[in-house]
């Protein structure tokens, strides 16, 4: 617990400078494009619009999928409201896990504690997937789903997402600095948890395809299930998802502090050795 408190007051004591350090990265990441920016938006919509063609026009989707709490959207509709989890989630995850082998030679000549190196590299996402959101909450308010009550559990869904993204970060951007090898196979992990996470898929084909019971559970275990799920219910006023569904909830953040307490503590075990691993 004491690793963990030392990592948060690390994070809260260089919030400027991690501030400063993320709209650098947004802005030198783009620097070359003709279009600069613009290409955090494009990218994800060229994305969606591939999805859409395939899965919901090539394979037929033309009925409404079921959001939560009875409340059912076009296909379309329920694919951008959940995909944008996704477009903020993967990338943060991969930079993150190399974060700091990428940059400890940079960071190294600055006053700057190691564990605040993941903290501005999700930073920098979450500023492109605040664009993106906010192109598709402009984009919901010209259908019938408009902004509701609801909308209010969205900062703390974003913040679930900041939360999960930081301790993952933390472990993985540990063992990659160990072992190189880390960071390809949680490449796999994520194409395959892309599939495996209903951001093209509904939860409902589970029952309809005949899958048993538990198959739905084991999948539950993954914590981007409950992210995508709240920022549905969310953006398309289906339900009060983090209550109605409480026990997921617990579950989720239970993950989340599990995560955090390992990240923390191997992170500071090994952090002081990460320059003899490069």
């Amino acid at each position: 617990m004491k690793s963990a408190w030392k990592v948060i007051r690390e994070q809260f004591k260089n919030l400027y400078l991690i501030s400063r350090l993320s709209l650098y990265e947004l802005k030198s990441e783009n620097t070359n494009n003709y279009l600069g920016t613009a290409w955090v938006v494009i990218n994800p919509l060229i994305q969606i619009f591939i999805y859409w063609l395939v899965f919901g026009k090539i394979l037929g989707r033309n009925k409404d999928i079921p959001v939560d709490n009875g409340q059912f959207a076009p296909y379309i509709i329920w694919l951008i409201s959940g995909i944008i989890v996704w477009f903020f989630i993967q990338p943060a995850i991969i930079q993150g896990s190399k974060s700091i082998y990428s940059r400890i030679r940079f960071i190294a000549k600055m006053n700057f504690p190691m564990s605040a190196i993941p903290s501005y590299v999700i930073l920098e996402k979450f500023y492109q997937h605040l664009m993106i959101t906010g192109i598709v909450f402009v984009i919901l308010q010209f259908t019938k789903y408009h902004v509701s009550v609801y909308i209010i559990q969205l900062p703390y869904f974003m913040f679930a997402a900041l939360a999960f993204l930081f301790s993952v970060s933390l472990i993985t951007s540990t063992l990659s600095t160990i072992v190189r090898d880390v960071h390809q196979i949680l490449i796999s992990i994520m194409r395959m948890l892309f599939y495996l996470t209903p951001f093209l898929w509904e939860p409902a084909r589970l029952t309809a395809a005949g899958m048993p019971g538990y198959i739905e559970k084991i999948l539950l275990l993954n914590p981007m299930y409950y992210l995508v799920q709240g920022y549905r219910s969310t953006l398309l006023g289906a339900s009060w998802y983090g209550l109605d569904h409480i026990w997921y909830t617990a579950y989720f953040w239970g993950f989340v502090l599990v995560a955090l307490l390992f990240g923390s503590a191997i992170h500071l075990r090994f952090r002081d050795h990460f320059v003899d691993y490069l």
